[in-house]
């Protein structure tokens, strides 16, 4: 049984578990505002932020909300596409900075990430398990759906030939290793500038994570994870464009699926990573975080107890693969006994 489509889910969610991912946008953005003052001014001691702008919900309300709060001038909007970005967030990036009348730098990362041979290992990963794999070839990585299958999920590759042919291939462990390692350079090298701009305006870097992203690992660690603060990390993805819509973020970014813009074919984040719809997961997680059973989450996504379950059980796996991705480097500890 497939999971029902938003208009369905809507209509099913029980009213009280619906009016818990609700939220009062002019009271939680000012919140959030006052919030991003004392961070940014008295906590960090900075002049303003860098906002990696990619052209989706997430980066658009963390721009918005850091405008209102710090005043256009004192916020960077950084742009950096490379050779598999879609052309759509540069675009749509651009066009939030204008709304917003924030500045912006566009930094091409294709030429880093040459350098250090992203694409050229990726490629050398991808060929391991389809060797007809070339240069003009397209590719993505993608998850069963977790609500159909049974099985321990795992990654295939998907390929598209220049003439439109796609092949699909289950992954080895070190074929998707090896993909991800390499398309992780992505991210971390747009930290990287980041903080070339932030350090060099005395800015602070604002990141973008919303709550399933930063509970569940969906980032890079020391990649797009690492910033100075995360002013919506505490909210569900509902509840991100349920602000978005208040503080007047376009139909268009608002309307666009969340994708991982970081391989040429396009991608949801659903078929990457989340595996369910992100209404879906929304709801999950809250039920996770407040000990719901699987029959409420059953109840309010059209799912069956037995799918929901496996649903609240991916979720406890993330977490725990989330927790490396978050931790700080370790270090021993010495304590001087007393009596020494």
């Amino acid at each position: 049984m497939k999971p029902a489509s938003c208009k369905q889910t809507v209509m099913k969610i029980p009213t009280e578990l619906l009016d818990s991912l609700k939220i009062d946008p002019h009271s939680t953005a000012a919140w959030i505002e006052n919030w991003i003052r004392e961070i940014v001014y008295k906590r960090l001691k900075r002049k303003g932020a860098v906002v990696a702008l990619s052209g989706g919900i997430d980066s658009s309300v963390v721009a918005t909300l850091c405008s209102h709060a710090l005043g256009p001038e004192r916020v960077l909007g950084l742009l950096m596409p490379e050779t598999d970005s879609s052309a759509d967030s540069l675009r749509l990036g651009r066009s939030v900075a204008a709304t917003l009348g924030i500045g912006t730098v566009v930094e091409d990362i294709t030429p880093v990430l040459r350098t250090m041979e992203c694409y050229t290992r990726r490629d050398a990963a991808i060929r391991s398990v389809i060797p007809q794999y070339r240069e003009g070839y397209r590719s993505k990585i993608v998850l069963p759906s977790i609500v159909d299958s049974t099985g321990y999920a795992i990654f295939s590759v998907v390929v598209e030939s220049p003439s439109g042919e796609q092949i699909k291939a289950r992954l080895t462990a070190a074929a998707y290793l090896g993909i991800v390692a390499a398309t992780n350079f992505k991210q971390r090298t747009r930290k990287m500038l980041e903080y070339y701009h932030a350090d060099r305006l005395q800015y602070a870097v604002a990141g973008t994570p919303n709550r399933l992203e930063f509970e569940l690992g969906f980032f890079v660690k020391s990649g797009d994870v690492a910033a100075d603060f995360k002013p919506i990390a505490h909210l569900y993805k509902t509840q991100v464009y349920q602000l978005a819509e208040y503080l007047g973020v376009s139909n268009e970014i608002r309307r666009r699926t969340p994708t991982t813009d970081t391989y040429s074919l396009q991608q949801s984040q659903e078929e990457f990573y989340f595996s369910v719809p992100l209404t879906h997961m929304d709801l999950c997680l809250y039920a996770r975080d407040h000990h719901l059973p699987a029959t409420s989450v059953a109840e309010a996504t059209g799912m069956t107890p037995e799918q929901a379950a496996r649903v609240l059980a991916g979720i406890d796996t993330k977490r725990t693969a989330a927790s490396y991705l978050r931790s700080e480097a370790l270090y021993p500890r010495t304590e001087l006994s007393s009596t020494a």
